[in-house]
């Protein structure tokens, strides 16, 4: 049966009740009005009209009156026609002869006194019925009672019942369903429900069992799936031959690789689920992998020292970062052939050296008259050896400084040195090449006296550098500016030319080693010079920068290095 059917049979139920209780107190009191109304107009009625006639024999007895005929007739047809109780119309027509009698005889008074005894019997039997209709008002009355009390009673019990029983019926089911819906909603999909019956509840159950079952079906497909695919990821990852480290976007530690286990000398069940700054406290490699350096890192593997790049990838969903992945990939084998390159390349300098100073001797000896005199076409040709050979020697020098960088052999003499000095060297190492130029060097700087701490000759060199850019990029008739001021705790070193002037694409890759301008700018040298100079100020603890406009405007190079004071 369907709840729906089953609220309206008891509503109706109720509804029944309730109306046949209405009805039968509707009756019963009709009854008792009806018996009332019986009593009142068949025996007191007829007790009136005994008592009146009785008063008028009386009067007549008594003779204090003139008999009043028409009173008299009119009371015995009122009795006449309220004859209701058994031997009373007898009575009555008694009480009629007599009355005939004594009319037609007045002065025979025994007739109407005579009346009396019927009078009598009259009210008797009219007050037994009186008597005997009250009681049965009151049985009636009382059934009715108790009836209407039974009835009443079986109501309020239903009732009761209904209103006890009702709600839980109700309100059970629905808890039960609520708390079936939380365990379904915390993933518990072999939850059921177990309403046995055939209403619109079982219906629900039905389909509420249904769907606990699909979804514990699914929930154990997508599963799988999600571990199978969560072993092919680990399986990839740990046959990957760089270290991986994945991180969620809390920075705890998702997944660990054998190879970045190796590396960090950690069991994974001490890594994964944790929270990597904390890990980090301890593990030096882990605390340098979180910061945001990029130099290669040296790390020991078996005894020996290997070299690996971090690179740092973040993972983003949408516009989200979730996450982020760390990957070590062991450039050992590119270190070493850097550092092949790097002796080799010193090696080659070295011995490249010798003999091109031999020849740039044996030149110079060639171009004294006193050896012997040349002709025009052969100081022409003497005077292009003589510029190759001596670009041959640069080379061969910024060459064996890159190897000097590179082996991390920089030998710096630190000591307090004068601005004026360094100028000075560099002034005269560039001065034949300005005046070939025809580029006037001018120098500004104050009057008081600077000191830096730095090496001279590698500071002079860096100046030199910039002073020969400047000068065979400049123009024929031009100035090249020197310009020394203090900044605080720094002296700075600019050398502003007046050339073509450097696009803003190129400024941030100027210091690379190798680089040259593109459109034939920079293609007479080797692109060494300019990131030579960037390592030998930075290992005095200084800076070195590059500015220009654009192309036109120019541009200015300048290094800052510590500044002496008096103090120090």
């Amino acid at each position: 049966m369907k709840l729906k059917v089953k609220l309206s049979l008891g509503l109706w139920f109720l509804f029944l009740v309730s109306g046949a209780l209405g009805v039968l107190g509707v009756y019963f009191l009709r009854e008792l009005a009806q018996d009332s109304q019986d009593i009142i107009k068949a025996n007191y009625e007829s007790l009136t009209y005994v008592d009146e006639l009785s008063s008028v024999i009386d009067a007549q007895e008594m003779k204090s009156s003139i008999p009043d005929f028409q009173q008299f007739e009119s009371l015995l047809k009122r009795q006449e026609k309220n004859v209701t109780e058994l031997g009373e119309r007898d009575l009555t027509r008694q009480i009629r002869l007599g009355y005939e009698q004594w009319k037609r005889n007045t002065s025979q008074f025994q007739y109407l006194k005579n009346l009396r005894l019927p009078l009598h019997r009259i009210a008797e039997l009219n007050r037994e019925a009186i008597f005997r209709k009250s009681e049965t008002a009151r049985e009636t009355a009382d059934s009715a009672l108790l009836l209407l009390t039974c009835i009443a009673t079986f109501c309020l019990l239903v009732t009761f019942s209904f209103a006890v029983n009702f709600p839980s019926f109700i309100a059970n089911p629905i808890r039960e369903l609520t708390q079936k819906i939380k365990e379904v909603a915390a993933r518990n999909y072999s939850t059921r429900l177990g309403f046995r019956s055939d209403d619109e509840f079982g219906e629900l159950a039905e389909a509420f069992n249904t769907m606990a079952i699909k979804l514990d079906q699914w929930e154990n497909s997508n599963l799988a799936k999600v571990q199978f695919e969560k072993r092919r990821i680990e399986t990839v990852i740990a046959s990957m031959p760089e270290a991986i480290i994945g991180l969620d976007d809390q920075r705890i530690i998702l997944f660990v690789n054998e190879l970045a286990l190796g590396l960090l000398g950690m069991k994974e069940s001490d890594l994964v689920g944790k929270y990597a700054p904390d890990v980090a406290l301890r593990n030096d490699l882990l605390r340098t992998l979180l910061q945001e350096k990029a130099e290669d890192l040296p790390i020991v593997v078996d005894g020996q020292e290997q070299y690996f790049s971090r690179e740092k990838q973040s993972v983003i969903n949408g516009t989200t970062v979730i996450g982020e992945v760390i990957v070590l990939k062991n450039v050992t084998r590119f270190h070493q052939l850097d550092q092949a390159k790097t002796h080799f390349i010193a090696t080659v300098s070295h011995e490249l050296k010798t003999p091109i100073s031999a020849i740039k001797m044996s030149l110079q000896l060639l171009g004294d008259p006193r050896i012997g005199s040349l002709s025009e076409d052969q100081q022409q040709l003497l005077s292009s050896i003589q510029s190759d050979t001596q670009r041959l020697l640069r080379i061969t020098g910024e060459l064996l400084e890159l190897s000097q960088v590179e082996t991390g052999n920089i030998q710096l003499q630190m000591a307090s040195v004068n601005v004026q000095q360094i100028v000075q060297l560099a002034q005269e190492s560039i001065q034949s090449t300005a005046q070939q130029r025809h580029v006037t060097i001018q120098v500004n700087r104050s009057e008081s006296p600077l000191s830096v701490y730095a090496d001279a000759e590698k500071t002079a060199w860096v100046l030199i550098n910039f002073l020969t850019n400047a000068i065979r990029y400049s123009p024929e008739q031009s100035t090249v500016e020197i310009n020394i001021q203090p900044l605080d705790s720094w002296v700075e070193f600019q050398v502003k030319d007046q050339g073509k002037g450097i696009e803003a694409t190129y400024l941030s890759k100027i210091f690379d080693r190798y680089f040259q301008i593109p459109n034939g700018q920079g293609k007479t040298g080797t692109g060494l010079g300019l990131a030579i100079s960037k390592d030998f100020i930075e290992a005095q603890n200084g800076s070195i920068s590059a500015k220009s406009q654009g192309l036109g405007y120019g541009s200015t190079f300048a290094f800052r290095l510590p500044r002496v004071t008096s103090q120090n």
